[in-house]
């Protein structure tokens, strides 16, 4: 009898340690703010706010570092206005999310991704009624069809592929100059990520994968709003010849470890020769296609020689 009531007792000691501690509280609490509009209504009163213009978010520059103010309501300001008391600029958060810290870039995504959301679900798919926000934003009803909607993401794969010595990376026309990243697309219906990431790789680069693995996971603002699943994936060296395919990428290589290195160090905008081509960089480390690169780079060198 001893013995059960002492299981039990810590069974309960364990849940009141959950349900009471700084994370669980947090994330109830969260939870109540998105349903509850009068409890939303009282945290607006002492929240503090991020300032957005045509989904670019307000940046303040302090020497060389960005920082993201956080405010109390600013009301109706003019943009003008807001730039000049606040000595700031509303800047392109592809630009913003890599030069603000890194407590604040998953903020701002998430931000923007809400915004952009409200900005394209006004009318109901159904009825073409309008639709209206609750006071969180956390989602919008459609009163004639009593439908409600709720903020999605599109699930998309980015994968780095290698052949034991060397790792696969490639260009998008639309990446600034010199810039290199792993590949990446978007799930189709009925698919899942394995299935997703061989036939990306199949697609883009005509390589057949033989083994992946999953690595982690980022949200994405881009295109709009987006979860990053992170994989590396493994072809035959043997099999390794690129086969790309021009109607998605502008440029598909092979990078040696040195190579990978020595990118690694570079910034953007340092990549710039004399003859105006651009020596080779990769995403900074914020973006989850870093994360990717630098486990490559550490399973190599741990290997033995």
């Amino acid at each position: 009898m001893a013995a059960i009531y002492q299981a039990v007792y810590r069974r309960a000691s364990s849940l009141f340690c959950r349900l009471h501690s700084t994370y669980v509280r947090k994330m109830r609490y969260l939870n109540e703010l998105k349903e509850d509009d009068s409890l939303c209504r009282q945290a607006q009163t002492s929240g503090a706010f991020y300032l957005f213009h045509n989904l670019s978010p307000f940046l303040q520059q302090v020497g060389k570092k960005y920082l993201v103010p956080q405010l109390s309501a600013a009301g109706a300001l003019e943009k003008s206005v807001i730039e000049s008391e606040l000595k700031g600029s509303f800047t392109d958060l592809r630009k913003a999310l890599f030069v603000v810290d890194g407590k604040d870039s998953p903020l701002l995504a998430s931000a923007q991704s809400l915004l952009r959301w409200h900005d394209s679900h006004q009318y109901c798919s159904k009825t073409g009624q309008p639709t209206q926000k609750n006071l969180a934003g956390s989602k919008r009803v459609c009163h004639a069809s009593g439908i409600i909607y709720y903020p999605q993401m599109s699930p998309a794969v980015i994968t780095l592929v290698s052949d034991g010595s060397r790792c696969l990376l490639a260009r998008q026309p639309s990446f600034p100059q010199g810039m290199y990243s792993s590949l990446s697309g978007f799930c189709d219906l009925g698919e899942n990520v394995e299935e997703t990431v061989r036939r990306e790789v199949a697609e883009e680069v005509g390589l057949e994968v033989e083994s992946l693995w999953y690595s982690a996971s980022q949200h994405w603002p881009f295109p709009s709003s987006c979860l990053l699943i992170a994989c590396h994936a493994t072809v035959r060296a043997q099999q390794a010849e690129i086969s790309m395919n021009s109607l998605e990428l502008e440029e598909a290589r092979w990078f040696a470890l040195e190579e990978i290195v020595e990118g690694l160090k570079r910034e953007p905008g340092s990549s710039k020769q004399d003859d105006g081509s651009f020596l080779p960089w990769f995403p900074p480390k914020q973006a989850i296609a870093h994360q990717l690169i630098c486990e490559w780079v550490k399973q190599q060198t741990s290997q033995p020689a």
